[in-house]
């Protein structure tokens, strides 16, 4: 069906071309002759048809006038054939109305010469419908001069003392959307997109070459456009896309019943496309239409006027939301149509966020727990009996702001959308890629890198659960001796204390964290081998000195002076980040606001000892 489509739109565009001669031996000489157009016509005999057909029309008194035209004159042979092709034994069977246009649409305004031809678009004086738009013509010069795809010059430049005649070797009957699609190379792409959507049950070449559900407006992309489009699909032609996705492309480019033409064109004006989406007019830097992408197509030619409607030429292939949603899916999308993260797309339905994930003007990085992930974090509950406000910010901890492929993500801490109780401040999130990519040490990154419209997504074997400033500990190998000293087994509950949730007496903590070259350095400090040769109180009481109870302490809210601890006092140099012990050793503050839900950390390179 696609061949043969294809095979007869090249047909249309090739059928009888013949270039132009100055020797042609059935048509006239190109000197110049005595009389208007009208005597040439009149006088010669290869022309008879033509002279018929005017003397009908009541044509003949106009091209013997004053007035200076152009016309592009069928001889006999044309008219034959044009007669036969559309059913008609002679011109006494066409009716005057059509005669009359289809012969002022060889007719233009002035008299117009063969070198000042060029290819591009000039009007006729036939006219759309009962209107005064006047058709289109294109005239193609690359090989001599085509008119419409259909008409070719035969003998140019023959002048009559009211104009020029240009010999033709067909009739040019009233171009369609179609005629003039097939006639400009500039549309061969948008021609195979209208092919290769065609099927049985619907074809767009017939369709667009009638008159049912006319006049059409088409916003046609040109093939620049096309390009563009295949480019970001990675597909090398129109047929690598499905007929479905092609059809719905297609009818986004039309209006209709309407024959808008630029001047009915106004600022913030909305169509209904055949799509049933519409789009929206702009004459700012202008005009422009702006689709489901956004992003502005400009209209590039205006009022190519057909006889079933009338064609604007644009630089972008418009697409509507339901295309750009399987082509281009946006954050959202991906979720909506991946069977592996509905549980993910259910969570954003019932927060909102899918309407903030599926923002294309924004970017956005998701590490996407699967549904594993969540059955497993919501142990046999079901994902609407969580607080909406709770669901809301673990939801945000998975994102970040800005795209960021697996490839530029490093060990190292970074901020997710999340924040620390109604305040502003984003809570962290600890990104260890020394093995894979593993977040707060608590979830895995499977799948990488999957793209979408506004930004990335990679897919996680765990939910990343709202971070204690004890899963900052955890996480980060730069803590294992703090750990390991939190942990020790004739220590109190440091975990489960540290743990407590916000709101609840004695959180939110201040932690001052010391690395584990502070450790080392403390061993040689005390004389010791390690941290088992430290007595559980004294590791007790100095574990307790790095910790400020019910205060979440920002590094921009540091202040010079003492500070109360879990254990003893403290003193703090705020302009130089500095803490100073009960015994005079100073501590530089080398990491700040490491932002758990419960606190926030701040990393130290000497450890804090109580009064000794």
């Amino acid at each position: 069906m696609k061949n043969i489509l294809k095979y007869s739109l090249v047909l249309l565009l090739t059928l009888g071309f013949v270039s132009c001669s100055n020797d042609d031996d059935n048509g006239p000489n190109q000197n110049d002759v005595e009389g208007t157009i009208a005597d040439f016509v009149s006088n010669d005999s290869d022309y008879s048809s033509l002279l018929a057909a005017l003397e009908k029309a009541g044509l003949v008194t106009v091209l013997d006038g004053t007035d200076e035209f152009t016309v592009f004159a069928p001889n006999n042979a044309a008219f034959d054939a044009f007669l036969t092709a559309n059913g008609f034994a002679s011109i006494n069977d066409v009716p005057v109305d059509l005669l009359t246009n289809v012969l002022l649409n060889h007719v233009v305004n002035g008299g117009v010469e063969s070198t000042q031809l060029s290819t591009g678009y000039i009007n006729s004086l036939a006219t759309f419908s009962d209107t005064d738009f006047n058709l289109s013509l294109f005239v193609n010069t690359a090989s001599g001069v085509s008119i419409n795809g259909v008409s070719n010059v035969t003998t140019a430049d023959i002048n009559t003392t009211n104009g020029v005649i240009h010999a033709v070797d067909a009739v040019i009957g009233l171009p369609t959307i179609v005629t003039q699609a097939t006639a400009n190379n500039d549309f061969s792409s948008l021609v195979d997109a209208l092919v290769a959507a065609s099927d049985e049950d619907f074809n767009y070449v017939e369709f667009f070459a009638g008159t049912a559900s006319s006049p059409f407006t088409v916003f046609a992309p040109n093939n620049d456009a096309f390009a563009d489009l295949l480019a970001t699909l990675g597909v090398s032609s129109v047929d690598e896309i499905s007929q479905s996705t092609l059809k719905k492309v297609l009818n986004y480019h039309l209006v209709a019943p309407a024959n808008v033409r630029a001047g009915d064109l106004s600022e913030g004006l909305e169509a209904t496309t055949f799509q049933g989406e519409n789009i929206t007019i702009t004459l700012v830097d202008g005009p422009k239409i702006i689709d489901a992408t956004e992003t502005p197509a400009n209209i590039i030619a205006t009022d190519v006027q057909t006889n079933n409607g009338v064609i604007h030429a644009i630089d972008k292939v418009l697409l509507p939301q339901e295309v750009l949603d399987i082509i281009d899916p946006t954050i959202t999308r991906l979720a909506q149509t991946s069977g592996n993260l509905s549980i993910l797309s259910q969570a954003l339905e019932i927060t909102g966020l899918d309407e903030v994930l599926d923002d294309r003007m924004a970017e956005f990085t998701v590490f996407a727990p699967n549904n594993a992930a969540f059955e497993a974090f919501l142990d046999g509950a079901d994902i609407e009996d969580l607080p909406v406000d709770v669901l809301t910010q673990v939801l945000l901890n998975h994102v970040l702001s800005g795209t960021v492929l697996s490839t530029e993500l490093e060990t190292s801490y970074t901020n997710t959308l999340a924040t620390y109780g109604t305040s502003s401040n984003n809570l962290s999130m600890y990104i260890n890629t020394e093995v894979g990519v593993k977040i707060n040490g608590v979830s895995n990154v499977n799948t990488a890198d999957v793209l979408a419209a506004n930004g990335v997504v990679h897919i996680m074997s765990a939910v990343i659960d709202l971070p204690t400033v004890v899963t900052f500990a955890t996480a980060d190998p730069t803590f294992e001796t703090l750990v390991a000293a939190l942990t020790r087994a004739d220590q109190p509950d440091f975990v489960g204390t540290l743990s407590t949730p916000n709101g609840t007496s004695p959180a939110p903590f201040t932690v001052f964290a010391p690395t584990n070259d502070a450790f080392e350095d403390l061993f040689t400090e005390l004389g010791v081998n390690d941290l088992s040769e430290i007595d559980g109180a004294t590791l007790t009481a100095t574990l307790n000195t790095h910790v400020i109870a019910e205060a979440n302490v920002r590094a921009e809210d540091l202040v010079d002076g003492t500070v109360m601890t879990l254990g003893d006092d403290i003193e703090i140099d705020a302009t130089n980040a500095t803490i100073t012990d009960p015994n005079g050793r100073v501590s530089n503050i080398i990491v700040t606001n490491v932002q758990a839900a419960n606190g926030v950390v701040h990393a130290i390179d000497k450890v804090i000892l109580p009064q000794l």
